[in-house]
């Protein structure tokens, strides 16, 4: 494994974590303020909190820009399965977040968004030898009322552990 790599997503993990006032849920106040990308940008600056189930599974928002998301988390022994890894639903967590994420990003102020569809590919099991994995999301399409992402969940050295597509619902809140 790269292990600069992998020290450097760890750092930048414990930065965001670090600058974080904790978890917490927007308010649709918020969501009628701010565009999806600003959200997003003054979550990772600590100015909003991180969502709850990032403590739960242990990930967590590092990068967004327009139309491009990235979660990432490590992979522990407590989200294991009872065949001794990582259990499916953390890659599906990891890349539904993602995604979706992703075409939030291009949203703008007003403007909210659900999963109307995921299909996730496994590719290779995780385990809590893996390391820090990412889940990154890109926008396919994101029109007035229907939006599409695709997503990789990948390690350090960049190995495919799972790929995700999604179809969202696009409205005003």
């Amino acid at each position: 494994m790269s292990e600069k790599k992998r020290q450097e997503w760890l750092e930048l993990q414990e930065e965001v974590i670090a600058r974080s006032p904790g978890p917490g849920a927007l308010t649709l106040e918020n969501l009628r303020e701010c565009s999806g990308l600003e959200l997003f940008q003054k979550m990772i600056a600590g100015e909003f909190p991180r969502p709850p189930i990032s403590d739960t599974l242990g990930f967590y928002l590092v990068e967004a820009e327009r139309g491009r998301v990235i979660f990432q988390g490590v992979p522990e022994h407590r989200h294991y399965n009872p065949i001794g890894s990582v259990h499916g639903g953390y890659h599906a967590t990891l890349l539904d977040s993602c995604v979706a994420c992703a075409i939030q990003s291009t949203l703008e102020a007003g403007q909210g968004y659900t999963t109307i569809e995921l299909k996730v590919n496994y590719i290779r099991a995780l385990t809590d030898r893996v390391g820090p994995v990412r889940a990154e999301g890109r926008v396919i399409h994101a029109g007035k009322q229907i939006g599409t992402a695709e997503g990789k969940l990948v390690d350090a050295d960049g190995k495919l552990y799972a790929h995700a597509t999604t179809t969202t619902l696009i409205f005003n809140v």
